[in-house]
């Protein structure tokens, strides 16, 4: 059972159908990764011939994680107040560390969805395919 905050994808009040499906509009990934980076894209990257855009935040004050939550709360609302989301949806946020982030970081990121009240999250296995995302933004990184 996947916890998604204080719901559960088993929930009893959820659909079949509903428990695997997440919009991608109101969903962020977020990788945790070493020197506490912070990757992030929109969306859960399920479309291989579409990689996404990987960013990069560190949790601090301006223009770090926080601000990245609070950005995507208010599109997911204007996505609602526009009919293009229904109104149950909700910002969703995918955790993922990988083996070199530290615990302090996912103590941290838990705490930003405390003071962000993200109601809907979820702490996952990092992929071989988000490690490579972050190998390749890296090797960029460097490069220039």
């Amino acid at each position: 059972v996947i916890h998604l905050g204080k719901k559960s994808w088993k929930s009893e009040n959820i659909k079949v159908e509903e428990q695997s499906k997440v919009k991608s509009s109101t969903v962020i990934t977020v990788l945790l990764s070493k020197e506490h980076r912070i990757y992030y894209y929109e969306g859960i990257g399920d479309d291989p011939t579409k990689p996404p855009q990987l960013n990069v935040t560190y949790f601090k004050q301006k223009d770090g994680i926080r601000d990245v939550i609070i950005n995507k709360k208010k599109a997911v609302e204007e996505l609602k107040a526009q009919g293009a989301l229904a109104a149950k949806d909700q910002a969703t946020i995918i955790i993922k560390p990988d083996e070199t982030s530290t615990y302090e970081d996912l103590v941290n990121m838990l705490d930003e969805m405390s003071i962000n009240d993200v109601k809907v999250y979820a702490i996952v296995d990092i992929t071989p395919v988000d490690k490579e995302f972050i190998a390749a933004t890296e090797q960029a990184n460097n490069a220039q």
